[in-house]
């Protein structure tokens, strides 16, 4: 069996052995040829690293906290469509399918001003 610091390879076939985590006189198998060989892989290599040794914007992002009210939530996207009551020229709008499914959908629209129509598409 070869050692390559902390890898063990099979010296019959060469693949690579599962270590053996530190246990002294340990016995690994080879999953390939079955050789039973004792481990001479000469350490152990553990590493660790923190959060910010390294820095990515979405770290970033995802650590600003944000608050977000129900007000804030949009629910009707909004078109530049002319209200027939106040003229204003942007109003909301959402659709629905009401009828059958090979027909169009239904667009509802809803002013600031409280009118409210639909049209069948």
């Amino acid at each position: 069996m070869a050692a390559i610091g902390s890898l063990v390879f099979c010296t019959d076939c060469g693949n690579l052995l599962d270590g053996s985590a530190g246990k002294e006189d340990a016995i690994l198998t080879c999953q390939v040829c079955g050789a039973k060989n004792k481990d001479t892989s000469s350490k152990t290599i553990v590493t660790h690293s923190k959060p910010t040794a390294f820095p990515s914007s979405l770290r970033a992002k995802r650590s600003e906290v944000q608050t977000i009210t129900e007000a804030d939530i949009q629910t009707h996207a909004v078109t530049s469509q002319s209200c027939e009551k106040c003229h204003r020229e942007e109003v909301r709008y959402y659709t629905q399918q009401l009828r059958g499914a090979d027909e169009g959908t239904t667009v509802f629209y809803e002013c600031d001003c409280g009118h409210k129509w639909n049209t069948n598409n």
